[in-house]
């Protein structure tokens, strides 16, 4: 057993290097901008990274091992944001601006809220999956459609836009299913799919109205905290 997630272990970190590098690489070349780059990796990281965990065997040991994937990813933006390595093709994929101490904000937070999810809740419950979910494919999307779309901002939050809002919502709600989806076929959840819509949709409601608050570089600890509080009085 501990074998055969040795070679999980390696076969998710492969797959999520194969995915960063190529996403620095594209950025690094300008084949596509930094901003787009970073919420590329923001919104597909966190999918391969989970449907990966369906390579573990059972095992106290599993989600520990798992969360060594992010857990590395998360020191290596840590040591690029602070200087200590030099890897500029990192900074234009994951930064807006090219300035490499963004990476200590979202990113940092991004890979540090995996690690805790992924160790807190595993396979054993659909909170961590659906708070993850939503943050990716709904926080990631809410951003690249107000900017693709534009129109009404919202009162509230003059950064934001009416669009970017329903993205997220419908965005997190979608991939949070998708994926539950995949692990109750698994047999990891005993309930039918259609038994979580309506917490999932709620969950998305919140995480969508605490998105839209007026703060800047927190989104990546907000979202999955609500969706985390919210998914433990549900689920």
């Amino acid at each position: 057993m501990f074998t055969s997630n040795v070679l999980a272990l390696g076969l998710t970190f492969l797959i999520a290097l194969i995915w960063l590098r190529l996403n620095d690489f594209f950025a690094h070349r300008g084949w596509i901008s930094s901003s787009l780059s970073r919420k590329i990796i923001h919104i597909g990281t966190g999918p391969i990274f989970l449907l990966c965990w369906l390579f573990f065997a059972e095992s106290k040991l599993a989600p520990y091992m798992a969360a060594l994937i992010p857990l590395a990813i998360t020191i290596q933006f840590a040591l690029v944001g602070i200087g200590v390595i030099k890897d500029p093709a990192s900074v234009d994929a994951m930064s807006r601006t090219g300035d490499r101490h963004e990476i200590l904000r979202g990113p940092l937070f991004y890979g540090v809220v995996f690690v805790l999810l992924t160790i807190l809740f595993w396979r054993r419950s659909p909170v961590g999956i659906a708070a993850l979910m939503i943050l990716c494919g709904g926080d990631g999307l809410a951003d690249l459609a107000g900017k693709w779309f534009g129109g009404p901002r919202l009162p509230w939050s003059r950064k934001k836009t009416i669009v970017g809002s329903l993205t997220m919502l419908l965005g997190g709600f979608i991939l949070a299913m998708g994926v539950l989806w995949v692990f109750v076929e698994s047999g990891y959840f005993p309930k039918p799919i259609t038994d979580y819509l309506l917490p999932v949709g709620i969950i998305s409601l919140a995480a969508t109205g605490v998105e839209s608050l007026p703060f800047a570089d927190i989104d990546n600890v907000t979202v999955p905290l609500t969706s985390v509080v919210l998914g433990l009085l549900f689920f």
